[in-house]
Parts: C-alpha cells; sequence; structure tokens
C-alpha cells in the first residue's frame, strides 16, 4: 500500500489529499469530512480501510477551510469550487488515479460530493450520513442535491440520524441509491466500526469495475 500526502491550490486556499493506493487498483474514491470535522471520522476511516482492501485507491480530501484552521466551513458554493479542481487534479498528470471514480464523504461532505458529481463525471457515490435536512426542520429538505448523486450509489446512514433517517430518506432516493441502515446517529463511536465496515462493504459491492 502506497500512502502520500499531495497538497493543491484551490479557490480559498491549498487543500490536502490523504492518498492510499494499493497496488494495481481497480478505481479511485474520493471522500471528503463533514462542516465540523476532519478526515478521523469512524466512517470515512472505515470507508477508506474497507475500500482499499478491496482494491481501490481511496483519497481523503481536506477542504481548505480545514488546511487554514477555521473551525467551520464555508457556503456550500466555496466547498464546491474548492472541491472540483482537487478531485479534477488527482486524475490527470504525473501520478493521477484511474478512473472509475467514485465520489462522496459524510454529511457536507456527501452534499458536495452530490452537486458536483456531474461536472466531474463521477461514475459512483458513496454518502456518509447525508444530511437530509436540518434536524428539527425536516420542511427544508436537500432532496435535489440528492437526486444529483450519480448511480450507483450507496448511503450509509444512521438509524436515528437527526438530519434525516434511512424511512426519511427513502422517498427521496434517486434511481441507482440504496441505503444501508447502521445502528447509531448522524456521527459514530469506534464501537459502531463492525456495523459500518459491514454497511461499506455492501455498498462497494455494487461499485463499477474498469
Amino acid at each position: 500500500m502506497r500512502q502520500s500526502l499531495r497538497e493543491f491550490q484551490a479557490p480559498g486556499g491549498p487543500g490536502r489529499a490523504h492518498v492510499c493506493r494499493p497496488p494495481h487498483a481497480v478505481g479511485t474514491v474520493v471522500l471528503s469530512h463533514g462542516a465540523g470535522g476532519g478526515i478521523d471520522a469512524v466512517d470515512l476511516a472505515v470507508a477508506r480501510d474497507v475500500l482499499t482492501e478491496r482494491g481501490w485507491a481511496v483519497v481523503l480530501v481536506e477542504q481548505p477551510w480545514l488546511v487554514a484552521g477555521r473551525r467551520v466551513a464555508g457556503p456550500p458554493p466555496t466547498l464546491d469550487a474548492a472541491w472540483v479542481p482537487i478531485v479534477a487534479a488527482l486524475l490527470t498528470g504525473r501520478g493521477r488515479l484511474p478512473r472509475p471514480l467514485v465520489v462522496g464523504g459524510r454529511s457536507a461532505g456527501a452534499r458536495v460530493a452530490c452537486r458536483t458529481a456531474a461536472a466531474l463525471e463521477a461514475d459512483a457515490g458513496l454518502l456518509l450520513s447525508f444530511p437530509l435536512h436540518p434536524p428539527g426542520r425536516p420542511d427544508r429538505l436537500r432532496a435535489d442535491e440528492l437526486a444529483a448523486a450519480p448511480p450507483p450509489t450507496g448511503i450509509v446512514q444512521g438509524e436515528r440520524d437527526p438530519f434525516g433517517s434511512p424511512a426519511e430518506l427513502a422517498p427521496h432516493l434517486p434511481w441507482g441509491a440504496v441505503v444501508h441502515a447502521v445502528p447509531g446517529a448522524h456521527s459514530f463511536p469506534p464501537s459502531s466500526r463492525a456495523e459500518l465496515a459491514r454497511a461499506v462493504l455492501d455498498a462497494a459491492r455494487r461499485l463499477p469495475s474498469p
């Protein structure tokens, strides 16, 4: 397993990409973090481990606001503007990573991946704790963002997620999307690793092959 840290200039400042690339990678999964946390979230770590074991190159991207040490993410357009050139750069030039391309992330990172999937010509998605609505505000749906998820998309969602339970997501799933419910809420404790691993593995079985 080859691991590297790459830095990219993007709108809003430099972003970082933590790359885990197994020999003869079958494709690339690029994931990002939420609006208030980093890439050390349990579900991101589990996804990286499960997918690299299945031969995928996995990249965990730190948005410029996080690299700069700010505590809160900027407006959604600024996140999209940074994400697109970082992911595009990973797939081009020297040291480029292979397609097919799977985009995703946890929470706000999942939203970014959905909004930009078409621009990046993504082949699939992996969404962790997709925030369908703010807590207590089911009237403020982000179903339009979820609808942009590239097929096939796997969604790993806590059964008690206040941002949208699996049952709440069900009526809004786009074609080719499947929800994998796991015990827990929006964030997961270390004790959830086994359940998360099973859910990510189920999602990985539907990802495209070269």
